[in-house]
């Protein structure tokens, strides 16, 4: 139940000549279409997540043309597909989300680059850094040079995107080498249009198939081979690299009447890098800039002829390169050393941050304190100062108008997500058990470490959770617990997790929360995702997996019974079975529950059909004003508001109209005994004649029931 490109996947039938309007993967995808790709794979997570969405949503597309699709397990199972290429000229690709995921494909990887391919190789990575990511902050230069690999940074323009997706492979068939083109989270949904071209077909496909297998010793990453590949990399691939980015002219360069100074950007830097320059009177919206700009759209191998031959005559020049460590400026300061460029300062970390996101503030401040230091002739640099001082002042100015800072807003669940009761009664657990060590892991819950609930004291990777928590368990005099999601069961958990544990004997306990799909990623299909395309294997079962691997002791839970849920914690806790215990607690993820059940209430209520909707209150009378349900839930819709009760000083609490019906916060309530103040009704649409005869009955009983005083009317005014 992803999300939905079918209709946007019809640009990808465009041929030659016609002019494509859409997103940078949507782009990306088209792209490989029209280099002759046979197969492509990935693994989902931001920002290229969608790009599974798309192919899976075009698999008709594909499969006219041969084109084999695969949604791996892993990103290791991704990169190892890249292993057709190695002994035959097909042309694939593979994507996922950078660095984690090239962290987990790195052995693939290295071995693909070892022996190196005879069909171009494109891996498509998610760059995913900076102020918006949502893993550890690290680069994917680093994985290009450790494994010489040639790394693609395009301009952030759908033409230059498309151009690079195709020169990619080219690169890589011309230096017999993996490619790798990244792309941050604004370039993937950067819009635009360009002209596209037909669709090729694979020269060997589904539809045309190889006939012999072909063995080459070479090939094959064992000694001696692996010496000579390691030679081959640097003295034929790399050269053969650098011969092709020059003379296809893959990095650009924008010329400009300041020829004494220049700045190198790394592809990916360009727009933000000249709406800098605009915004100091230096460039125009047209993309005409005074100072000359070399565009690195590759930002990996740099070519020393073309950067010395940039700087040459420049006093200094610039690098705008985000992130660390400073790759690119030390290997320009040794390219200029070596072809004895000496008259040319590189500036770069020195008036731009050392690490972080280069935002549009962060690269105009940066620009700014190099122009001032530099004072080009014809430029003022006292105008360029007051520019960057503007948006110091601006800032100060915000500041005084907000006065106090606005209160942090930490990320958390969604309103009726199926994790949340999990965490309450993992809550309920502690106050009745005592605190215990939680080992966390990534996905969704992941926020359970934030307030209301601070659960979960270590993350080390995807579905590494269990196997982060061997060392932990063995120290603890109570036992500990592991939380893991079903995405990072299937990615990595079964094996380094679970059966690791049960190999080992270890006495923890697993918590697998089944909510069915990866949820953090955009909610793609998993193994056990209830709802599968017809090209997918049926439910696979988290159980059968369990089961199969020598797991004994295994309790499986709806999620949002709180009181069941802790009980079964608690009996995990304390039984005296020794081994490896898991409760797998199952509640579908409620954001694509909303999704799927939403459109279906909708035409039952176009079609004139009964539809019954499900609201949580609370009654203000009964609410004491203490808000325990509050701090145990978390729900965003769980909220308070001033008592219509003059008597009452706090304020009670709220059910908002946000409510999605979990009965969440009536579980909590009844679990934790606090109070009976929760209230569920039901929303009758299109109701029948016996539903309007119950409800007049009903309405009689309770005003029946109502004291004299309260049901009283008041007197009409005279």
């Amino acid at each position: 139940m992803e999300r939905s490109f079918k209709q946007e996947v019809e640009s990808l039938k465009l041929g030659a000549g016609d002019t494509f309007h859409g997103e940078g993967i949507l782009a990306v995808t088209k792209a490989l279409l029209q280099s002759g790709v046979a197969y492509v794979g990935g693994y989902q997570g931001a920002p290229v997540s969608h790009m599974m969405d798309v192919l899976n949503d075009a698999h008709d597309i594909l499969d006219e043309l041969g084109i084999h699709v695969e949604t791996n397990a892993s990103e290791a199972g991704a990169a190892a597909m890249l292993g057709a290429s190695i002994n035959y000229p097909v042309r694939g690709a593979v994507t996922w989300k950078s660095t984690v995921g090239t962290n987990v494909a790195s052995d693939a990887l290295s071995n693909v680059a070892s022996a190196g391919v005879r069909g171009g190789v494109l891996i498509v990575i998610g760059e995913d850094y900076g102020e918006g990511a949502s893993i550890i902050q690290e680069r994917s230069h680093a994985f290009a040079m450790k494994s010489q690999m040639w790394l693609l940074d395009p301009r952030p323009s759908l033409p230059k995107i498309v151009e690079m997706v195709e020169q990619g492979f080219e690169l890589s068939e011309a230096s017999n080498t993996p490619v790798m083109l990244e792309l941050r989270i604004r370039a993937c949904h950067v819009h635009g249009t360009f002209e596209t071209k037909a669709n090729r077909p694979p020269r060997f496909s589904r539809r045309h198939v190889l006939e012999n297998p072909d063995f080459d010793y070479a090939r094959i990453c064992l000694p001696p081979a692996t010496y000579a590949q390691e030679r081959h990399k640097v003295e034929v691939r790399w050269p053969a690299a650098v011969k092709f980015i020059r003379e296809h002219s893959l990095n650009e360069i924008f010329a400009g009447d300041l020829s004494d100074i220049g700045i190198l950007c790394q592809g990916g830097m360009y727009n933000v890098t000249l709406r800098a320059l605009q915004r100091l009177g230096l460039a125009d919206v047209f993309g005409g800039t005074r100072v000359p700009i070399y565009c690195m759209n590759v930002t990996y191998p740099m070519v020393p002829e073309e950067v010395a031959a940039f700087c040459t005559g420049k006093r200094a020049v610039l690098v705008v390169e985000e992130g660390q460590p400073a790759y690119i400026e030390d290997a320009l300061q040794a390219a200029l050393r070596r072809h004895e460029v000496n008259g040319t300062q590189v500036h770069g970390k020195d008036v731009l941050p050392m690490a972080g996101e280069y935002t549009g503030e962060v690269v105009l401040t940066g620009v700014a304190r190099f122009i001032e230091q530099l004072a080009p002739a014809g430029v003022d640099p006292a105008a360029v100062a007051e520019v960057r001082e503007s948006i110091a002042r601006t800032q100060q100015n915000a500041a005084a108008l907000l006065g106090a800072p606005v209160p942090t807003r930490p990320p958390g669940f969604c309103i009726g997500c199926p994790e949340r009761p999990v965490f309450a009664a993992m809550k309920l657990v502690e106050r009745e058990l005592g605190p215990y060590h939680v080992s966390a892991d990534i996905g969704c819950h992941t926020f359970s470490t934030l307030p209301p609930f601070n659960i979960g004291h270590t993350v080390l990777g995807y579905g590494l959770g269990l196997a982060s928590n061997s060392a932990v368990d063995a120290l603890f005099g109570k036992r500990t617990m592991t939380i893991m999601g079903d995405g990072g069961f299937w990615h990595n958990g079964l094996t380094s997790g679970v059966a690791n544990a049960v190999f080992n004997r270890d006495d923890g306990i697993l918590l697998i929360l089944k909510n069915g799909y990866t949820s953090a990623t955009g909610t793609q299909n998993i193994p056990s995702s209830p709802h599968q395309d017809r090209s997918k294997a049926a439910d696979m079962g988290i159980e059968q997996a369990l089961r199969g691997v020598g797991v004994r002791w295994i309790k499986q839970v709806y999620s949002y019974r709180v009181g069941k849920v802790a009980k079964i914690l608690k009996q995990a806790m304390t039984t005296k079975f020794h081994g490896l215990k898991v409760v797998i607690a199952d509640g579908e993820c409620q954001l694509e529950r909303q999704r799927r059940v939403r459109p279906q209430n909708a035409r039952r209520l176009a079609a004139g059909e009964r539809v019954v909707g499900v609201k949580y209150g609370v009654d203000e009378d009964l609410c004491t004003g203490d808000h325990s349900c509050v701090r145990l839930s978390g729900c965003p819709s769980l909220t308070v508001k001033d008592s219509t009760d003059p008597l009452k000083v706090d304020p009670v609490a709220h059910v908002n109209n946000g409510c999605v019906g979990c009965g969440l916060c009536g579980e909590v309530a009844h679990a934790a005994v606090l109070c009976p103040s929760f209230y569920r009704a039901e929303v009758v649409q299109n109701p029948t004649a016996w539903d309007r005869w119950l409800y007049r009955l009903r309405r009689r009983v309770i005003e029946w029931m109502t004291p004299a005083e309260r049901n009283e009317r008041p007197a009409r005014a005279a």
